[in-house]
């Protein structure tokens, strides 16, 4: 039995009903649990070929933040706890229970016993602990893990099996982020290696899955770890995945694996577009779609930029830019223009549609009061001076350059020059650390609002360079209180923030939509919309 907070069932009834209705998972043909044909008995073994676009470069779960990557390292660790998706309940997994105090500050965690990492060593409180603490020296691919574990006072061992998380201040967000793959845990030994041996050589993890071979920008090839038995209590079967083998095949062009799914090269397919759907639509093809939440893909502005600091600038980007255009064009359909910087299913989210309404006669004023004159090419200039920004983008989505591309359309009817800067998947971490950007595309998913703390505090990594404002008090005291009305208030209230100062352009809801054949049965999404494959079976 889970030993809950006082605060527990109040807190997390509202993201409970958020959650229930973002799920968005749809197929086509679909007879069981979102991909697989006609219902049959599940049987094990088989080799299950998946490809998606990118490579991160990284095959440590705690440092890898790119979906593509993530689908496959997730199957390699074991969590604390774990989020049901339709409900957004924590529920056990490498914790059986814990304990949680009424002001948020302290976490304790009673482990299971039996539970071994694929080295043959045990998972116990000293591990949990050795990782926790490990995670501030990861650099600059740890930045989700890092936010999450912000202001940790203290992790202690009380006993072989329980371990106990302190922090400075109240942070209600600390068991949700128990449940994601930036917090998995590793093997002691994992943990001890520096973190480029761990991103190049992989980690040794408890989950279902062991990493057998990793080809930078080729593949990532796991299989099955014999004798599991600890599994996350949502997984229907118990003991042991049902496939013998995972191989994730990088394949950078959306139709080049639209068609190795469609002629059986593979079995499943990441990033499908709207390019894509309708080759896919009734063959031996589910499609399989789930809106992501967390911060939607848009312009993460650096607000130190010349150009960038005159909040007028921002916020004639943010009304000269036509989401639905972009949403209807090039996104999956069912996709939902972004109506707040956090996609409307995520928990405490606010609809400010409004203030986000595409308005270029609005843009162009805006900039006219910035003193930027459009001159004989339409390009507007100051002080000898045109105005132009470069958007860095990195093709971990088929959709990125056809959004972008739009966006550059868009932008240069109210005469603002773009220009776009593709690099490569590996350098997104380093880029957004070096702050040498002027406009960054890209979004961050995780189903708890603290997402906004995480990427907008200054008091955190502050990539994007925000000035000290009130929102870092709004986003702190939302990490801090347990009053699940009070915590929507100030979520709310930083949404606004962000979106009428401009800090931030939201454009489009990410939404995930898989290719997946007709023989792969319970290929399943998790909370943050990527994939459980402990479940997963062929026939």
């Amino acid at each position: 039995m889970t030993a809950l907070p006082v605060f527990r069932s109040s807190r997390w009834a509202p993201l409970a009903a958020l959650l229930t209705t973002s799920v968005l998972l749809t197929a086509c043909g679909s007879g069981d649990g979102g991909s697989g044909g006609a219902s049959s008995r599940p049987k094990s073994g088989g080799t299950l070929t998946f490809a998606v676009g990118s490579d991160s470069g990284c095959v440590d779960p705690q440092q890898v933040g790119s979906n593509d990557t993530i689908y496959s390292v997730r199957q390699i660790v074991d969590s604390l706890t774990d989020q049901d998706p339709k409900t957004g309940k924590i529920v056990p997994w490498l914790a059986k229970s814990w304990d949680i105090t009424s002001d948020a500050t302290r976490f304790t965690f009673h482990l299971r016993s039996g539970v071994t990492f694929s080295d043959g060593s045990k998972l116990t409180a000293q591990v949990v602990k050795d990782n926790f603490d490990a995670v501030p020296k990861l650099g600059a691919l740890g930045t989700l893990a890092q936010g999450y574990l912000s202001g940790v006072k203290s992790t202690s061992v009380v006993d072989p099996l329980t371990v106990q998380v302190t922090f400075a201040q109240p942070n209600a967000q600390f068991l949700q982020a128990t449940s994601t793959h930036s917090l998995g845990i590793e093997s002691s030994a994992s943990v001890h290696r520096t973190p480029q041996q761990k991103c190049s050589d992989g980690v040794v993890g408890s989950g279902p899955f062991v990493l057998k071979g990793y080809v930078q920008n080729q593949s990532i090839t796991l299989a099955r770890r014999t004798g599991y038995a600890w599994g996350s209590s949502l997984w229907a079967k118990k003991g042991e995945a049902y496939l013998d083998k995972l191989v994730f095949k990088v394949v950078p062009e959306a139709g080049v694996r639209a068609g190795s799914l469609q002629s059986g090269q593979v079995d499943a397919i990441s990033s499908v577009g709207r390019a894509n759907e309708a080759a896919l639509k009734g063959g031996q093809v589910t499609l399989a779609r789930r809106a992501n939440p967390g911060v939607v893909f848009g312009l993460g502005l650096n607000n130190a930029s010349p150009l960038l600091k005159d909040a007028r600038v921002r916020q004639a980007l943010q009304v000269a830019v036509d989401r639905k255009q972009i949403a209807d064009t090039v996104f999956p359909t069912g996709t939902r223009p972004a109506g707040s910087v956090l996609a409307h299913t995520t928990p405490d989210y606010t609809d400010l549609s409004a203030d986000l309404s595409t308005d270029p006669a609005k843009a162009r004023s805006l900039l006219d009061q910035a003193g930027w004159k459009a001159g004989s090419d339409g390009i507007r200039a100051k002080g000898g001076r045109k105005l132009s920004l470069t958007i860095t983008w990195f093709p971990n989505a088929a959709t990125n350059q056809p959004a972008l591309e739009l966006v550059q359309q868009q932008l240069k009817a109210v005469g603002i020059d773009v220009v776009l800067k593709q690099l490569p998947v590996t350098q997104f971490a380093t880029t957004l650390q070096a702050g040498d950007f002027d406009v960054v595309w890209g979004n961050v998913t995780r189903s708890d609002p603290d997402i906004l703390r995480t990427s907008f505090s200054t008091r955190l990594a502050n990539f994007y360079h925000l000035p000290a404002s009130s929102l870092d008090t709004v986003l702190s005291q939302q990490a801090a209180t347990t009053d699940a009305a009070k915590r929507a208030k100030l979520v709310a209230e930083a949404q606004r923030l962000i979106v009428r100062n401009a800090y931030d352009v939201p454009v489009v809801e990410l939404q995930t939509q898989l290719g997946v054949s007709t023989k792969v049965h319970d290929l399943d999404f998790d909370s943050g919309s990527r994939i459980q494959l402990h479940d997963t079976w062929i026939g």
